[in-house]
């Protein structure tokens, strides 16, 4: 009997250990709250790229979908140099239509037009339209992920390499805070005709109506238009925003929040400390850099395969070479008559005319004073001269002083100078029919396109700033018409009236001479 009962404890005891064995492994089989992602942020003034802020700025961490900065960046400089156009369609490769969620639902061999697979990008966060996007450019995630890391570096993101798209977990896929405030910082300026799309609350995707990730930040915080969420379980809750108050712009960067509610929380906390320290005051906008597909890469970074998910963190659901910004003048109202038996008036008028003489002589001495021997500059005028059909002076009449006329005499032809780090084709300016060229023009005719040469403080600046490049650069915008069109940011000085041809022809020559410069189509 005994025995027995000490049969009958044993297996009672095996029983309970067995269970309790089954117990741990159910445990830790079950969901377990992840390890927080290591936490960093980084505030800027965005004018000057002054430091403002920064908290483990500089280390490398996960990006998650603020990858697709830099997927959007890329592709808006293709449509800028004419290789696409938003209406190019593009057919969805198989890599794509495999991309975990958030996505768009795009299918294998699917054609789709650029601008939606753009829009759910920046707006929806979609994977397979991220991937789409650079499989469609590059042809495998690889190839797009080194071209991406390359154009980092040329734009100061030292610390960031890109594997993917749309910023789904890879080895070797890291960027920082300080980084990806830069990457939010180019956006603005370098591509300001294309970043309202990431303001949108809500938007057409093409197959579906889709709503912004980042909405709840856009409606609470005052002066918010962008930019972008990201959220990985090794990344935590990622975002790059940007506001805009009393003319301070300041853009700012968490990595590693631990909810949609704390990270916002911490980016108003971010975004208030940069407006109590941001200098109010003018500075210059950064410049685009110019850069090549085809050059070496930078940096090589390891291959990897993703580990990681992305999700929607919130609810919801044949080139061309134009852009479809319309600038083209809509109205040309005729101007008041001249008053001219009004001697106040008239007096009025031969002060404005003295005046604007003036105005242009000193723009004209600034834009064809002799620059440095052997500098860029110097290059680029040599390289002017061959292809100018005439050299400029200023003719007032004495009937009319308001009357300003540029007048041309043939130049001396002169040698090519090897400013092109490519070959670039330039075309050459037919000679003009009549001695006097006056800038008067008419925008019908096939001349829809324009050029955008910067935003600038006041509209003086702004239009002083046409004046100058107008006479330096008389070969390509002789015929073309000044205009300075308000923003919010300030004055865009714009050059309209010109063929697509004239217009690339003109940035090309603009950029060669480090002024920025995009193109602007019907």
């Amino acid at each position: 009997m005994g025995k027995s009962k000490l049969s009958q404890l044993g297996q009672y005891l095996r029983h309970f250990l067995f269970l309790a064995a089954l117990s741990v492994v159910a445990a830790c089989s079950s969901p377990q709250e992840s390890k927080a992602a290591p936490y960093a942020a980084f505030v800027m003034d965005a004018r000057t790229g002054e430091t403002l802020y920064s908290e483990n700025a500089d280390t490398r961490l996960h990006p998650a979908s603020l990858t697709k900065m830099m997927t959007l960046y890329i592709t808006f400089s293709e449509i800028e140099a004419g290789n696409v156009s938003l209406d190019t369609m593009i057919t969805v490769s198989k890599n794509a239509a495999a991309q975990p969620p958030s996505r768009l639902g795009l299918k294998a061999g699917q054609k789709i037009q650029l601008r939606y697979l753009i829009r759910a990008a920046a707006v929806k966060s979609a994977n397979d339209a991220a991937s789409a996007i650079g499989d469609y450019f590059e042809g495998t995630p690889e190839k797009w992920g080194a071209r991406m890391t390359r154009t980092a570096k040329q734009l100061g993101m030292n610390n960031s390499t890109f594997k993917n798209a749309n910023g789904l977990t890879a080895k070797g896929h890291l960027s920082t805070a300080h980084d990806m405030s830069i990457m939010g910082r180019h956006l603005f300026y370098d591509y300001p005709q294309y970043y309202n799309i990431f303001s949108r609350r809500s938007t057409d995707a093409g197959m579906a109506k889709v709503a912004n990730t980042n909405r709840k930040f856009l409606d609470a915080y005052k002066g918010a238009d962008g930019i972008k969420t990201g959220y990985t379980g090794p990344a935590g809750f990622n975002l790059t925003a940007s506001a805009e108050r009393d003319g301070v712009r300041i853009i700012a960067t968490v990595f590693g929040g631990t909810s949609t509610p704390m990270r916002n929380s911490k980016m108003t906390e971010l975004l208030d400390l940069g407006f109590r320290k941001a200098q109010k005051g003018s500075s210059p906008q950064p410049i685009a850099p110019a850069y090549s597909a085809d050059q070496e890469l930078v940096a090589q970074a390891d291959t990897g395969e993703n580990s990681g998910t992305e999700m929607e963190e919130e609810g919801g659901g044949g080139p061309a070479k134009t852009i479809r910004l319309v600038m083209a003048v809509s109205t040309s109202p005729r101007p008041n008559a001249r008053p001219m038996h009004d001697p106040v008036a008239v007096a009025a008028a031969e002060q404005a005319g003295n005046a604007m003489a003036e105005d242009i002589a000193g723009a004209l001495a600034e834009a064809t004073a002799e620059p440095a021997p052997d500098s860029l500059d110097a290059q680029a005028v040599e390289l002017a001269a061959v292809e100018a059909p005439a050299e400029l002076s200023i003719k007032a009449t004495a009937a009319n002083p308001q009357s300003v006329q540029l007048v041309s005499s043939p130049a001396k032809p002169k040698h090519k100078a090897p400013i092109y780090d490519e070959a670039v084709v330039v075309a050459q300016a037919e000679q003009p029919a009549a001695e006097e060229v006056v800038t008067n023009v008419s925008t019908s005719g096939g001349k829809g396109y324009g050029i955008n040469i910067g935003r600038f403080n006041s509209y003086g600046e702004a239009d002083r700033v046409l004046m100058k490049t107008l006479l330096s650069e008389n070969a390509t915008l002789g015929d073309s018409l000044r205009k300075v069109v308000q923003k919010s940011g300030g004055f865009d000085a714009n050059f309209l009236g010109l063929s697509q041809k004239e217009a690339d022809l003109a940035c090309r020559r603009l950029q060669a001479r480090g002024v920025t410069c995009f193109t602007m189509g019907s």
